[in-house]
This record gives structure tokens, C-alpha cells and sequence, in this order.
């Protein structure tokens, strides 16, 4: 992937003129990326305007100022019909699902799958590997690209391009129970654990008081040990402690993983967190900041922490909310439809963390809804880190914007789409149609 991503920027770098355009998506994968790219241009002398967004929709690409060149970061695979049909000259760094035999005469792009031995690689990697092409002086951006890689949930699938990313990113790494921040107290860090939502915990403090000192972990000088802090005896405790609570037959190894500290703002960082941070100020609409934060501004990541407390609560309400409210279910299959409870722009996120919860049977698909004005967005995961079912979501969401209408995008297990909020009542009747369930109340 390396040697394709120097071909790649060979393509690009004769293209920089004065006139170009970023566009990025709004995730942790897409902020890191935008920054990378931003670095590497100003390093360059080049000027650019930028653009964060949510979706590549056919509103946003015919707002593209005709005159500039465009460089897309973790979005445009999905798009390539529209895309080619705009006089800009494209180049796109992506890792969705392509068509290869799609892409127009405009477009220039690196997707690991249009290579013959695929790789899993996020956007923020693709985009640090062109960067470091251009200039070995790129290097210390690294960083960046282990955030985006933590941020899309690859950090457990250690291929041979992301170990060299690894290494020049000069990572921390130890083992532990994977919940973040893991350079916080651990009161804290078990309260607003998302991920894994750990029953009679996440959202109680008198119930983590209770599960630390189930564990025998107690205070010193006033405040709890951080995860990292924890010796092997007391790691051990604490993940025995949460399994019971998971009520899990899993092996151990599926709270257990690598926890990543990287340099940044003078100190080591907990890549994780820092991923949720950014993650957080984009879904409450502060991409600026989270963006701000990637390019080491200090008072924009005092900015974002205040940012991420509100977001956590978000997270913490709309937790409740779906676990009080009725959703429609099926034998593999589970709607649930907000409505305007839960904001469009954390129902992926909420929809995540319950795929990756105890609440349902693994390989179960989720799909989730949430209003945006006269829009509906749709996300669908599914359940467990492996899952043996064969639906493809992605496909799954693309025929049914097919029928209905909209934009849609994503992986096999975890999609989404947006349509038309006068379409709600038929999108659920084709979605319970296409995967045969039945419904009752859960």
C-alpha cells in the first residue's frame, strides 16, 4: 500500500496549483484526515479552502467551486456516478467499497480495494501515507493517523503498512481492558464507558463505586488510579468484574486489547479518548474545533473537553431512552426509531455501542432513526466483533435508496443511509420486508 500511495501523490503533487478545495467527512477517521492533508499543503506553501461534512450528498458535491481542485479524504467511493459529471479534476483517499469499474476520467484515487492484496486501512492512515510520500518531514503526523485508525475501530487487525505506521508514530502501547480515557481516574473512565456499556456502571457512579470496591481499588490522595496506572493483579480483578456484569461466555479477550498513548500537547494522550473527543465535537456540530485540537491548538482541546462532557451526556439520555422505549423486533432484526428524541448526528454512535453491548444476540442487525428537519437518518450495524451473518448492509441500504430515494454508504456491517422523512412508514415496511422479520415489542 505504501508504494501505491508514492505513485499516488507522484499524480498529485503537479496538480497543486493555488486553487484547491478539501473536503473531508465528519467522523474521528475524517477530522484526522482533513488535518493531515491541511498540514501537508501549509507545508507546502499551497492555499486551500476546506469543508467538513456530513454526507456527500448531490446538494454538497454541486456547491464544489468549479475553478479549484478537489482532494476528498474518507468519503467519495459511494459517489463516483456524480462525481464525474463536475469539471473539477478529483483525487479521493478513501477506504469504503468502490466499483472499479465506475471511476471517471477526473478521478484519481487511493482505496485499498483496488489493490490486489487488500489491506485494511482507514482514511487517516491513506492520507499519511500520501503525506509522508510528499515529504519525509510529514512524519510527526503520525499520530494523527493512529487517532483515525482507533476512531473507525481497526486497532486490532495489525497488518504489515499499519506496523510501520506504528513505529514511526513512536506509540505507547500496553494491554488492558479497552476503556477510555485510560489516563483518567477510573471512577470516571467506568462511568462514561460507552464501549462496552457495562449494565448497573455506564451512567451510575454509585454503582462504579460499588464495582471498584468489589475489585479493591481504592482511592489514593483523594482520586482513583487510571486505567494504566493499574498493576497485572488489579487488571485482572477489574476485567473479571466487568465480564460478570457483561454477563459475557466470551474469553477475556474480548474486553482485553491494546491501549494506545500517543504524544501530544507535551504528554502522552490516550488515543481512544482523544478519538472520542474529536468524534464528539463533530456529532454536536463543532467540527472546527475538533479539527483545531488534531492541529495542536490548546485552547481548542479546552474547547472540545467541555464539548465532549455534553456529548457524553447525549450519549448517557439517549442510552436510556432506548432501553425504556419500545422498538420493533424480528428474529435477527431490531428497529429503532427515535423520532426527533436523539439528535441525527449521535444515532451512529449510540447504534455502535449497542452493537458491540451484551443487549443482543450477536449477528442481530440494527438499524436505528433519527430525525433532521425533513430528513431521516438512518444507521444499521451488526451485533458482536465477528458476527457470522452473511447480509451485506451496505448493499442493504443501497436498494433501498434505490426505492425510496436518498444517499447511503458504508461497510457490509455497518452502513447507513438519509431519506426523506415522508418515506418513514415505507422505509420500515421495506426494511421488515426485505429481511422477513415479524414485529413485536421488545
Amino acid at each position: 500500500m505504501i508504494d501505491n500511495a508514492i505513485e499516488f501523490s507522484k499524480k498529485l503533487l503537479p496538480m497543486l496549483g493555488n486553487k484547491i478545495h478539501l473536503v473531508s467527512h465528519f467522523d474521528t477517521d475524517g477530522i484526522t484526515s482533513a488535518a493531515i492533508m491541511s498540514k501537508t499543503l501549509e507545508r507546502l506553501n499551497k492555499p486551500f479552502s476546506l469543508k467538513i461534512i456530513k454526507q456527500l450528498s448531490q446538494e454538497e458535491i454541486e456547491l464544489f467551486p468549479k475553478d479549484k481542485l478537489i482532494i476528498m479524504s474518507d468519503l467519495g467511493s459511494g459517489s463516483l456516478e456524480a462525481l464525474g459529471k463536475i469539471p473539477n479534476q478529483i483525487f479521493i483517499i478513501d477506504h469504503h467499497e468502490i466499483d472499479a469499474s465506475l471511476i471517471p476520467s477526473n478521478i484519481t484515487i487511493l482505496n485499498p480495494h483496488l489493490i490486489k492484496e487488500y489491506e485494511e486501512l482507514c482514511g487517516a492512515e491513506l492520507c499519511y501515507l500520501v503525506s509522508r510520500a510528499i515529504s519525509e518531514n510529514n512524519k510527526n503526523l503520525s499520530h494523527l493517523a493512529i487517532i483515525g485508525m482507533i476512531g473507525d475501530t481497526m486497532e486490532k487487525n495489525i497488518n504489515k503498512t499499519r506496523n510501520v505506521i506504528l513505529k514511526e508514530a513512536d506509540v505507547t502501547i500496553r494491554t488492558g481492558l479497552l476503556i477510555y480515557p485510560s489516563t483518567r481516574p477510573l471512577d470516571k473512565a467506568l462511568e462514561y464507558s460507552p464501549r462496552p456499556f457495562i449494565p448497573g456502571v455506564t451512567g451510575d457512579p454509585k454503582g462504579t463505586f460499588e464495582l471498584l470496591k468489589e475489585v479493591g481499588i481504592e482511592k489514593i490522595n483523594n482520586k482513583f488510579k487510571s486505567l494504566i496506572e493499574l498493576d497485572e493483579k488489579e487488571m485482572k480483578s477489574l476485567v473479571t468484574s466487568v465480564m460478570l456484569r457483561l454477563c459475557s461466555r466470551e474469553n477475556s479477550a474480548e474486553y482485553l486489547g491494546n491501549l494506545y498513548l500517543v504524544k501530544m500537547f507535551n504528554k502522552l494522550e490516550d488515543a481512544r479518548e482523544l478519538s472520542a473527543i474529536i468524534n464528539a465535537c463533530s456529532r454536536m456540530d463543532r467540527s472546527e474545533v475538533a479539527l483545531l485540537l488534531c492541529l495542536g491548538n490548546l485552547s481548542a482541546r479546552k474547547k472540545a473537553e467541555r464539548v465532549y462532557v455534553k456529548y457524553r451526556q447525549h450519549i448517557i439520555s439517549g442510552l436510556r431512552y432506548i432501553d425504556k422505549h419500545e422498538k420493533i423486533q424480528g428474529r435477527e432484526y431490531v428497529i429503532i426509531n427515535a423520532k426527533d428524541q436523539i439528535k441525527d448526528t449521535i444515532i451512529g454512535t449510540l447504534t455502535s455501542i449497542l452493537s458491540f453491548s451484551s443487549a443482543y444476540r450477536e449477528g442481530t442487525i440494527l438499524v436505528a432513526m433519527a430525525y433532521n428537519k425533513d430528513k431521516i437518518k438512518v444507521s444499521t450495524r451488526m451485533v458482536g466483533r465477528n458476527p457470522s451473518s452473511g447480509r451485506n448492509l451496505k448493499e442493504l441500504m443501497d436498494s433501498i435508496t434505490l426505492l425510496l430515494g436518498g444517499e447511503s454508504g458504508g461497510h457490509k456491517k455497518a452502513a447507513g443511509c438519509t431519506i426523506n422523512k415522508d418515506q418513514e412508514e415505507k422505509f420500515i415496511e421495506l426494511v421488515k420486508k426485505k429481511l422477513e422479520i415479524e414485529m413485536i415489542k421488545v
